[in-house]
C-alpha cells in the first residue's frame, strides 16, 4: 500500500510540477509561443535526467546509499573514484559531470562571483544553458537522433534564447531551477513504463496539436494496447519494431512494452521535427535509450532511411505498427513517388491529384503499401486506416485489399467505434497483416458500438472504451471464434466471395425469427394481414381520387 500511496503522490507532483513549470512560461509571456514545448520538455527531461543519474549511481556505488545528501557525496568523490563510477553506469543513463547537477545550477543561481576560465562575469542563465548544452555534448554518441543527412541532433539547446530582454533571462532560468529541487523521482524508476507513459501523455497535451506537413495524430492508449497485446501475446525476444511514420511513439512504445524493452530494438521515422522531439523523451522515459540512435528525421515516403545490413535496398521488419497520416497534399512529390525508381515500393500505384481537394490526397495508401513492402518473411503489422478503405469498390484502396488476399497475409480487421480519435470524425478501423497466416482463418471484428463518449477540449467529443471492453476486443480476436453481431471468422475463399471486402458487417448471418403457430394462429394471423391490407388498398384509391378532383380544379382554373 505504502509503495502505491508513494506512486501516487509522485505523480500528483509532477504534474504538479509541470503546470508549475507551465505558469512560469506564461508568466514570461512565452505561455502558447512556439518555444514553449521545448522549455517544458527539455526542463523536464533535465529533471529525469539528473534523478536517474542519482537513482543509478546509488545503485552501482554501495557507500551513496547510506549518505544523506547523494549529490553532496557525489561532488566529494575523488575524479579517479567519479570516472569509475561513469564508467559503471549502464548505457541507458545518462553521464553528469559533478557541475551539471539540479543541486549545483541550485546553490550557484545567487553567486555574483561567478567568474568564466578567463575572468569574465558569468550570469545564472548562461551558467543554465551552458549546463544543458554541456550534458547534451557529453552524451551526443548515446542521447542524440539523426536527421536524414545523419546530422546529429542534440539532447538539449539554450533555454534563455526564447527570453528577448537580458534583465529578464537570470529571473526565468532561477524560477525554473527552484521547480526542480522539490521532491525526485527515484521512488518510480522501478515502474517504467506504467508511470511515466501517463507522465509523458499529461506533459504533451496541450502541445500535441496538428503541426507540420503531415500533421500528427495522438493515437489514444486502447488502440496502442489492443494492437499490443493482440500483436504479441507470447513471450518473443531479439525481434525489430518499426514506425514509418511514429509521431510521439504512442504504438511503438506500447509494442516494446508488451515485448519487453530489452527483446527488442525500435526503428522510426517521420517528417515532423517536433514528432521526433517528443517521441526521443518518450523513448528516454521508457528505458529504450538503445534505440536512439535509430530515429531518423526525414521523408519516409521520399527518403526512407532504414537499410537492410548488405546497404543495398531497405531494411526488413519483424514487427511494424502505424498511425499514417490519412490524407494530405503530397501534390508536389507525386510525380517523383510515381517514378520508376519508387515502383518497386508503391507497386499497386500513387493516388491521383484530384481537381478540387489536394489535401484530400489519400497518403496512407503510400505508407500502407510501404508496410507492406517492408515486412520481413514472417513479419507482422499493424496499421489504423479509414474504415472506408474496407469496402471500396475500385482504385487503389480494393487492390491493396486484393494483394492481401492475393498474398494470404492478413490476419483481421477490427472496426473501432466513431471518435476514437477526439480531433478527426473520420472512422477508423486496424487493419493486422501477418505473413505466417496463408491457411488460417481471418477475423472480422466489429467493435463500433462499444465505449462512451466524453467531452474534450470544448465541444469535442472522443469515445472511451473501458478496460473490460478492451479485453473483450483482446479476447475475442484472439479466440477466432464468431460471436453474433460483433465478430466472424472467415476463410480467404469467402472473402473473395464477397468482392474482397473486408467489413464485419457483411459477413454476419441474417436473423430471421421463427415462432411456432397452430393453424388457428396461422389464419388469424393471415386474416389479420389481409384486413391490413385491404385497408391499405382503399386509403391508396381514395388518396388517388383526391389528387384527381385536384388536377381537375387546376385545369379548370
Amino acid at each position: 500500500m505504502n509503495g502505491i500511496m508513494a506512486k501516487y503522490s509522485i505523480e500528483i507532483q509532477t504534474k504538479q510540477m509541470i503546470e508549475e513549470l507551465k505558469t512560469i512560461c506564461i508568466n514570461f509571456g512565452l505561455g502558447g509561443s512556439p518555444g514553449e514545448y521545448k522549455i517544458i520538455t527539455q526542463v523536464f527531461l533535465y529533471k529525469y535526467l539528473n534523478d536517474k543519474f542519482i537513482y543509478e549511481a546509488k545503485r552501482a556505488e554501495p557507500s551513496l546509499r547510506a549518505a544523506q545528501n547523494v549529490e553532496e557525496a557525489l561532488s566529494s568523490m575523488p575524479d579517479g573514484q567519479y570516472e569509475m563510477l561513469l564508467m559503471m553506469l549502464g548505457g541507458d543513463t545518462a553521464k553528469l559531470k559533478k557541475t551539471h547537477y539540479i543541486s549545483y545550477l541550485f546553490n550557484h543561481q545567487n553567486d555574483a562571483a561567478m567568474k568564466k576560465a578567463h575572468g569574465t562575469p558569468y550570469p545564472f542563465y548562461e551558467m543554465f544553458d551552458d549546463t544543458l548544452v554541456d550534458i547534451a555534448n557529453f552524451n551526443l554518441d548515446i542521447f542524440s537522433v539523426q536527421t536524414g543527412g545523419e546530422e546529429k541532433i542534440k539532447l538539449f539547446e539554450p533555454i534563455s534564447q526564447y527570453i528577448v530582454e537580458s534583465a529578464k533571462k537570470p529571473l526565468f532560468c532561477r524560477a525554473l531551477i527552484n521547480k526542480l529541487v522539490e521532491f525526485n523521482f527515484s521512488e518510480v524508476f522501478e515502474q517504467k513504463y506504467d508511470f511515466f507513459a501517463q507522465i509523458f501523455e499529461y506533459l504533451i497535451k496541450d502541445y500535441n496539436k496538428d503541426f507540420g506537413k503531415y500533421a500528427e495524430y495522438y493515437t489514444p492508449q486502447a488502440i496502442a494496447a489492443i494492437i499490443a497485446r493482440i500483436m504479441a501475446p507470447e513471450p518473443i525476444s531479439n525481434v525489430t519494431v518499426y514506425d514509418p511514420a511514429a509521431g510521439s511513439g504512442t504504438l511503438v512504445l506500447a509494442l516494446a512494452h508488451q515485448i519487453g524493452e530489452d527483446n527488442c530494438t525500435i526503428y522510426t521515422q517521420d517528417i515532423s521535427s517536433k514528432s521526433n522531439e517528443f517521441l526521443r523523451l518518450n523513448l528516454i522515459l521508457n528505458d529504450l535509450v538503445h534505440s536512439l540512435g535509430n530515429v531518423v528525421h526525414d521523408d519516409t515516403l521520399l527518403a526512407p532511411k532504414h537499410l537492410n545490413p548488405q546497404k543495398n535496398g531497405l531494411a526488413k521488419f519483424d514487427y511494424i505498427v502505424s498511425n499514417p497520416p490519412f490524407n494530405t497534399d503530397f501534390s508536389e512529390n507525386r510525380e517523383t513517388l510515381a517514378g520508376e525508381s519508387y515502383k518497386e515500393r508503391f507497386f499497386i500505384g500513387v493516388p491521383n491529384i484530384p481537381n478540387k481537394n489536394k489535401n484530400g490526397m489519400a497518403i496512407y495508401l503510400l505508407f500502407l503499401q510501404h508496410i507492406i513492402y517492408s515486412l520481413d518473411v514472417n513479419g507482422k503489422a499493424a496499421v489504423v486506416v479509414p474504415t472506408g478503405f474496407l469496402t471500396a469498390g475500385t482504385g487503389i484502396p480494393k487492390k491493396i485489399r486484393a494483394h492481401l488476399v492475393k498474398q494470404r497475409m492478413l490476419r483481421g480487421i477490427i472496426s473501432m467505434p466513431s471518435n476514437i480519435f477526439a480531433n478527426t470524425g473520420t472512422n477508423v478501423s486496424i487493419l493486422f497483416l501477418d505473413k505466417e497466416n496463408k491457411e488460417g482463418k481471418v477475423v472480422l471484428m466489429d467493435a463500433s458500438k462499444l465505449g462512451a463518449k466524453e467531452k474534450v477540449d470544448g465541444n469535442m467529443q472522443k469515445t472511451v472504451l473501458n478496460k473490460e471492453e478492451i479485453t473483450r476486443i483482446i479476447r475475442t480476436f484472439h479466440a477466432g471464434k464468431p460471436v453474433d453481431d460483433f465478430c466472424v471468422a472467415v476463410s480467404y475463399e469467402e472473402i473473395e466471395q464477397k468482392k474482397l471486402s473486408f467489413s464485419a458487417g457483411q459477413y454476419f448471418d441474417v436473423k430471421i425469427e421463427y415462432t411456432e403457430l397452430t393453424p388457428e394462429e396461422f389464419a388469424q394471423k393471415m386474416n389479420g394481414f389481409a384486413m391490413r391490407l385491404n385497408g391499405l388498398f382503399l386509403e391508396s384509391r381514395q388518396l388517388e381520387d383526391e389528387i384527381k378532383k385536384q388536377l381537375g380544379r387546376v385545369q379548370y382554373e
